[in-house]
């Protein structure tokens, strides 16, 4: 079946793999694409000549449509915008900023973009900015988070009675029943971060994704709700310490890659969505694709039998 988020990422399903900083890179990017989604390379680990690197490499890795992201506020300059025009990018998402910024350079050059928002008013600024769609994010995700906590169903269905335009929803979904679901309030495609980490191209050390696994649907805390930026990540000591003080001084975050690479789960607070609670092992990506679609499309012929 083919809908406007398919259409717009070229990709076979519409499951988005969402720009975790310093993991959203080529091994685990290439691996969704060749599974039929639509990989994403990060650039908010600041590492642009890394970054730029990690782009090439994409097209020795698949012959699949990928995107890059772009978090607009954490642009030093337009040199990453020129350099997705000139590599040839078909698809950006843009976050953590104005939708307005780069918009018609991106567009001019054939770029889709879509922009991620965390609430109702961000989506119509978006909107009114003229960007081909969206990627809603729900509380439940991981990362940095809107301090309103609004949940990804409601905020799907807030932006869909006023605005018509394609969204992914971002949040708290790691399968079929939770893809049929939002689909269900008004999304066309969906984004997946905690459990792509949690898969077996992750480049994380498996600490990280042993701590997925182990943790239970209350196992994040949102972090520094009075402050920026507001955070979702797992409970850790470290985490519990941050939330007793009720803020989060942004050197905490210094030592994340010890944390992602060498598995030291308190150097660092461990970003994380509430999904986490959900996943009971580690799969490899064509796993986790081919079973949310297999489950998605059992849920939708179910739910098309029944009716009151």
């Amino acid at each position: 079946m083919m809908n406007r988020v398919i259409k717009d990422t070229g990709s076979k399903y519409p499951i988005i793999q969402a720009p975790m900083g310093w993991i959203a890179r080529s091994q685990l990017a290439s691996a969704v694409c060749e599974a039929g989604g639509m990989g994403i390379i990060e650039t908010s680990s600041g590492e642009i000549e890394n970054c730029k690197k990690e782009i090439q490499l994409m097209s020795k890795l698949t012959n699949k449509p990928f995107g890059v992201n772009l978090p607009l506020l954490f642009l030093k300059d337009d040199s990453m915008v020129k350099f997705c025009v000139q590599s040839g990018v078909k698809f950006v998402t843009t976050s953590a900023g104005d939708p307005t910024k780069y918009i018609q350079t991106l567009k001019n050059a054939g770029i889709t973009v879509y922009h991620a928002v965390p609430s109702l008013a961000g989506a119509i600024k978006a909107y009114k900015a003229g960007v081909d769609g969206l990627v809603v994010e729900g509380t439940e995700g991981g990362g940095f988070k809107s301090p309103e906590e609004v949940g990804l169903l409601v905020l799907i269905q807030s932006i869909k009675q006023n605005i018509d335009i394609p969204m992914i929803a971002a949040g708290g979904i790691i399968d079929g029943a939770g893809m049929a679901a939002i689909f269900a309030a008004g999304a066309e495609g969906i984004q997946m971060g905690t459990r792509f980490v949690s898969s077996k191209e992750s480049p994380v050390h498996n600490n990280f994704k042993n701590k997925i696994l182990e943790s239970g649907i209350d196992g994040t805390l949102v972090l520094n709700k009075t402050s920026k930026p507001v955070i979702r990540a797992l409970k850790s000591k470290l985490t519990h310490d941050i939330n007793q003080k009720g803020q989060m001084d942004m050197s905490s975050m210094l030592k994340i890659q010890d944390l992602y690479f060498k598995g030291d789960m308190e150097a660092a607070p461990a970003l994380s969505g509430q999904s986490s609670g959900l996943i009971n092992e580690i799969k490899t990506v064509k796993e986790i694709i081919d079973e949310t679609i297999k489950e998605f499309n059992i849920i939708c012929k179910k739910m098309g039998d029944i009716s009151f």
